[in-house]
């Protein structure tokens, strides 16, 4: 049986991948990256209504089967938040990439406060 003959040939598979996977990734990248202290809350909308807690400082979404990101970040006192930002976007798109295998069409960094004592945590 040649690889066109095989019955499973005609059949398309389908990945699904959950934005719980996307909300880890790009909470943990970012938290990785020097000069972050931590994420900031993301201000009202429909995910922070039905998704306390779970994407605190980042949103996702997915259109036209790429990715778009809207981070809010308190930087730690020291940094320089125009650098801070660069590599948190360089970052967060090569894990995703690389993770997922979505390529990334946004990210927009806002950078919400400077903590200004010893970092959290």
């Amino acid at each position: 049986m040649s690889s066109n003959d095989s019955p499973h040939a005609s059949q398309s598979t389908r990945t699904t991948i959950a934005p719980t996977v996307l909300l880890t990734i790009t909470r943990l990248t970012v938290l990785g990256v020097p000069g972050v202290a931590r994420l900031a809350p993301v201000p009202g909308g429909f995910n922070r209504l039905f998704r306390r807690g779970v994407n605190e400082g980042i949103r996702v979404e997915i259109s036209d089967s790429t990715v778009e990101l809207e981070l809010h970040l308190i930087l730690a006192g020291e940094s320089n938040a125009l650098e801070v930002a660069h590599r948190v976007q360089a970052e967060v798109a090569r894990a995703v990439e690389e993770t997922v295998g979505m390529p990334v069409s946004r990210i927009d960094v806002h950078v919400e406060d400077v903590a200004l004592g010893p970092p959290a945590g």
